[in-house]
């Protein structure tokens, strides 16, 4: 189909159908991006994803959601390869703040269209629902609203959940090395679905971009009340020297087991990062809870 004849029937099927998810793959919108916060959104709501960046990566650390087989790899973020970004034939391209460099780069291969969801002193968790809502909107899917919906209603009932808890706070970290960690702090993705959810983020110390690095293991300490939340990826001999650290081994949490180990998670995503740590993080404590 020509381009020319897939953007005006995509014209003509947005004024009249009211069930744009009936549209067939081929006639929807081909999107790339180079922003993981922005992918994990466009496969979340069923966007016709067609290229991405550093997919291996991403499969690794975001888990879900899960990447079609045949998605382009671009390659790295910070050098995307725009020859196979062309060879991809995107309709439009999704970028964010971070990557504003390259949109003069790919304005010529097609129009590019920015959302931020990491901004200093702005909530990530906002800024992620509005821009769900904005590409549902642009791509003509229903499904953008219903992830936010989801998400919404899903932390309401985990906030109850978590009210009949043991009260303690949340320090959410990701080990750089045995002695050395980054701390996901309020203004962070995870730090918001810890306020929303009625749980206190035990860090209350400065971040930049949501996050401080690095902070040295011996903090730990000064928090000897909190659940220690580890977000991997995590390096693997970090943990195996953790374990034999006679300092970790006599921190409060970990004597008493407050340590709880998630699966991995993008640490700058959208709302599917958010549902995903939620879900991890009520899954962790209630079996920790009544265990």
């Amino acid at each position: 189909m020509a381009f020319f004849t897939r953007r005006q029937f995509l014209a003509g099927a947005a004024a009249t159908l009211s069930a744009p998810a009936l549209l067939r793959a081929a006639d929807r919108l081909r999107v790339a991006s180079l922003d993981w916060a922005l992918l994990e959104t466009l496969l979340a709501v069923g966007a016709n994803v067609v290229a991405g960046t550093e997919l291996r990566q991403f499969r690794e650390v975001a888990v879900t959601p899960a990447v079609p087989d045949d998605v382009a790899d671009l390659g790295l973020r910070g050098t995307p390869n725009l020859e196979v970004l062309r060879s991809a034939r995107p309709d439009l391209i999704f970028n964010s703040n971070f990557y504003t460099w390259a949109d003069a780069l790919m304005q010529p291969i097609a129009p590019v269209e920015s959302h931020a969801i990491y901004k200093p002193g702005e909530s990530p968790y906002a800024l992620a629902e509005q821009a769900t809502l904005a590409i549902g909107e642009r791509l003509q899917l229903a499904a953008a609203r219903q992830l936010v919906e989801e998400l919404a209603g899903k932390l309401e009932r985990y906030k109850a959940a978590f009210a009949v808890g043991d009260g303690r706070p949340v320090i959410p970290i990701n080990l750089g090395d045995s002695k050395h960690f980054r701390v996901f702090g309020s203004d962070s993705m995870f730090g918001e679905v810890l306020k929303r959810v009625g749980l206190t983020n035990a860090w209350q110390g400065a971040t930049s971009y949501s996050a401080a690095a690095p902070v040295g293991i011996e903090t730990l300490a000064s928090m000897p009340d909190a659940w220690i939340v580890m977000i991997p990826p995590h390096p693997a001999d970090a943990i195996a020297a953790l374990s034999t650290s006679a300092f970790w081994n006599a921190l409060p949490a970990v004597r008493e087991k407050r340590v709880l180990v998630l699966g991995s998670i993008n640490p700058y995503g959208a709302l599917p990062a958010a549902m995903r740590f939620a879900d991890l993080l009520q899954e962790g404590l209630s079996h920790a809870w009544d265990g």
